[in-house]
């Protein structure tokens, strides 16, 4: 049968993949997400044992039927059952006949005689099934083969979200009930099974939304296949799905529609497919991920990308561009540069998964975020982020109780318009803001626009979501006021591109997900315990560099040494207490070394751990804390003191 997306002329290249990283016959599990008409389940079926979904319960039939098809003897049915069906002329005036013929209705998807046969061969599978006449591998088969001989007489262009307004020549055809077309194009499914290989029949069939059972399904591989336009399946499928429940639903006046409410999916809307993709690449309990897209489809290349690189080991990572020819109709007849998008990743362990800021923040931890995550204490139940910036450290702490502080209530209302705005929601805004100030790389005069229109609103109702599109396109998307807190960064040559996007996805699912308190005060006025379960992370100005943050021109607090011996004292305080502490921070820069901070790390004994300077964007980072990791504490080497600060 036609169907949108079929899978069958690509399953050589999964397979071939699957076997270039050796992952077949070993026993693995595959989940296939979206099996559809069950054309990867069929090609794998031999290779792996296989967990084949679908929202659509007719997918999951058909594709039952297609994989057991070998199993099916109906020996206590005690006869053939297409000989029966294809040996009488029974009809039935049942629900097809009198909704989807003319025979009682003015919809024209099949002849009034079809139509009547198909409700007589239904009807008579489920009676059989229900005097345990026929197993369930049978009924599916059944169903299946039932499926195939409506789709050669239905009066459509090959969906059937809409009927044919004349009598297409194969429709007024006499039904007859098939057995599959084993040459076109399914050549396994009469394949004898080898009795011996345990592999053999190890299916199992489900039918839900792949976001709402992720989480729970046990698999070592996850092939994904979802929907890659504005196409819903439920709907352009929805009389296949009361063809296989029978429950003779409720319908529209016009099409017949059964009710799709439940059938609909996010991953046929643009945006809210990208968000789904995340949130099943964070979730999944797979090692390995095989993920098939089409060019055409809502999520780009680079976006797909990022993301798989997020959740994956990047030198694991797979891009195959495979010519494929689509489904199509007399609109896009005429168009044959169409190729899918095959890729692979393996996926990274929990604790290897970064997450990074949709901020591009001075000073920004994201290189060092993992590096600090192990050296973090071993035990802690609340973390304390003081200087939280663009929230790099916090977001990848795996303590669920965590405080956001900043000093900077722009920054720290920006931060938390991540948690508190729907994600979806917050995109759509950003797009309508976008298209409204028609804003795009190094445009000033639309830029200055829209900053412009920005700050024309009094400080209390200023939004963080119209901040962020300002900040999308400014000089390095860097974060910046004047001393009346108004922004005034200038146009940049960057935009909302892919990768700022699965930034701004990936980032927005982790912290909803977390318990966060936001705050936005001096590191030394937030309320919070002082005691050993606490972590508290501090990252506050250098002394040695400048920033829009401690220059003292923006509105807020400068940084100077004044600054910096009270900030000493306040964590010396912490360390009273026994409050563990992490102090990021630099000691020489740029042939200038900070005296002060040494004689107070060494005054207080604290334990000095340097920073790869690669993490540290090539500065001499280093890592301040009052405990010892592991009991491993790797002492700074200055190498030489050009001039005293």
């Amino acid at each position: 049968m036609r169907f949108i997306g079929n899978k069958e002329l690509i399953t050589s290249e999964i397979k071939e993949l699957l076997e270039d990283q050796n992952l077949t016959d070993k026993g693995l599990i595959l989940f296939d997400a979206f099996c559809g008409t069950g054309a990867v389940s069929d090609a794998l079926k031999d290779s792996f044992k296989i967990i084949a979904n679908d929202m659509l319960r007719w997918c999951t039939i058909y594709t039952r039927g297609r994989i057991c098809a070998i199993d099916c003897s109906f020996d206590n049915l005690g006869f053939d059952p297409f000989d029966f069906f294809n040996s009488n002329n029974n009809r039935l005036k049942g629900f097809f006949y009198k909704n989807y013929s003319p025979g009682s209705s003015e919809r024209m998807y099949f002849t009034s005689e079809n139509a009547g046969r198909i409700d007589y061969v239904r009807t008579t599978i489920e009676e059989w099934s229900q005097s345990n006449l026929i197993n369930e591998n049978e009924y599916a088969y059944l169903l299946a083969c039932l499926i195939e001989s409506v789709s050669v007489v239905s009066n459509t262009a090959g969906v059937y979200g809409a009927f044919l307004k004349h009598w297409d020549s194969r429709a007024t055809k006499p039904i007859l009930f098939k057995k599959f077309d084993t040459n076109n194009p399914q050549p396994t499914l009469f394949k004898k099974f080898d009795t011996n290989n345990p592999q053999h029949f190890k299916v199992e069939f489900i039918n839900y939304k792949i976001e709402d059972i992720i989480s729970e399904i046990d698999c070592d591989i996850l092939y994904i296949d979802p929907p890659y336009t504005q196409n819903q399946y439920g709907t352009q499928y929805h009389l296949l799905e009361t063809l296989v429940l029978y429950d003779n639903p409720h319908i529209s006046a016009i099409t017949g529609s059964r009710s799709t409410t439940k059938l609909r999916s996010d991953w046929s809307k643009d945006y809210k497919s990208h968000i789904l993709f995340d949130r099943i690449l964070a979730k999944t309990k797979a090692k390995y991920i095989v993920f098939s897209y089409s060019k055409d489809g809502f999520m780009s290349k680079s976006f797909i990308e990022a993301s798989m690189k997020r959740y994956g080991k990047a030198e694991t990572y797979i891009c195959k561009k495979l010519s494929y020819r689509k489904y199509t109709n007399f609109k896009s007849r005429k168009k044959n540069d169409h190729f899918e998008y095959l890729f692979y990743v393996e996926r990274k362990s929990e604790n290897e998964i970064v997450y990074e800021s949709p901020l591009n923040y001075i000073g920004s931890k994201a290189k060092m975020a993992s590096f600090i995550k192990n050296n973090a204490p071993n035990k802690f139940n609340y973390f304390v982020d003081a200087f939280g910036g663009g929230f790099n450290v916090g977001i990848n702490i795996d303590e669920n109780r965590i405080l956001y502080n900043d000093i900077n209530h722009f920054v720290s209302k920006l931060v938390a318009s991540f948690k508190t705005t729907d994600t979806y929601q917050y995109i759509l805004y950003l797009k309508r803001i976008i298209k409204k100030f028609r804003l795009e790389p190094e445009n000033a005069e639309s830029f200055i626009k829209v900053r412009d229109y920005y700050n024309s609103f009094p400080l209390e109702k200023r939004d963080p979501k119209l901040l962020y599109a300002v900040i999308l396109y400014g000089f390095n998307q860097q974060i910046r006021f004047n001393g009346d807190h108004d922004f005034n960064n200038p146009v940049g040559m960057r935009w909302f591109n892919d990768k700022v996007l699965e930034k701004m996805i990936s980032f927005s699912r982790v912290i909803k997900e977390k318990n966060i308190l936001f705050e936005s005060k001096d590191y030394n006025k937030i309320f919070y315990e002082f005691n050993k379960n606490t972590f508290t992370y501090l990252d506050p100005p250098y002394m040695l560099t400048n920033g829009s943050y401690n220059d003292g021109k923006r509105g807020f607090h400068g940084w100077n040494s004044e600054s910096e011996k009270k900030f000493f004292d306040f964590v010396d305080k912490l360390n009273e207490k026994g409050t563990p502490f992490m102090i990021s921070y630099i000691l020489d820069h740029k042939g200038k070394f900070n005296y002060q901070l040494e004689d107070w790390i060494k005054k207080g004994g604290y334990n000095v751990i340097e920073v790869d300077p690669i993490l540290g964007n090539n500065r001499m980072e280093i890592l301040i804390t009052n405990y010892s990791k592991n009991g491993k504490t790797a002492l700074y080497h200055k190498k030489q003191i050009p001039e005293k600060v």
